[in-house]
């Protein structure tokens, strides 16, 4: 796998570490990566993306926790197999998450056809 795919915005207020976390999460739903794939390096990641190892190695240990990622000593760390019921999970939480921003938008008066025009925006 490449460290490029892994999607990184400096400026950012949130955490590196956070943002490669919510990365590896965006591209386990959108299946560009797959159960068992091996993880890029910490070496690797940090050469490529100018960050600094134990930054990367605290994603990894978050992802870990998490179960979406698990470590073979001196191979490296690979996706979890049980991809589909974190996937689940990950979608379960996003749709909750926009169920309640569409409710707030909603009782601020935002009308259904604006809504409908944000969501045509976004998946052109």
């Amino acid at each position: 796998m490449d460290p490029s795919v892994f999607s990184i915005d400096y400026r950012s207020r949130k955490p590196i570490y956070e943002q490669l976390v919510d990365s590896v999460c965006e591209l386990l739903l959108c299946g560009i990566i797959t159960a068992d794939e091996q993880m890029p390096s910490v070496r690797a990641m940090s050469g490529e993306l100018a960050i600094n190892p134990n930054t990367i190695q605290k994603a990894y240990a978050e992802l870990e926790r998490r179960g979406i990622i698990y470590s073979i000593p001196g191979r490296g760390s690979f996706i979890s197999s049980n991809t589909t019921e974190l996937t689940d999970t990950l979608k379960a939480s996003i749709l909750k998450e926009a169920e309640e921003k569409l409710s707030e938008a909603k009782n601020q008066g935002i009308g259904r056809d604006d809504i409908l025009s944000v969501i045509d925006r976004i998946w052109r």
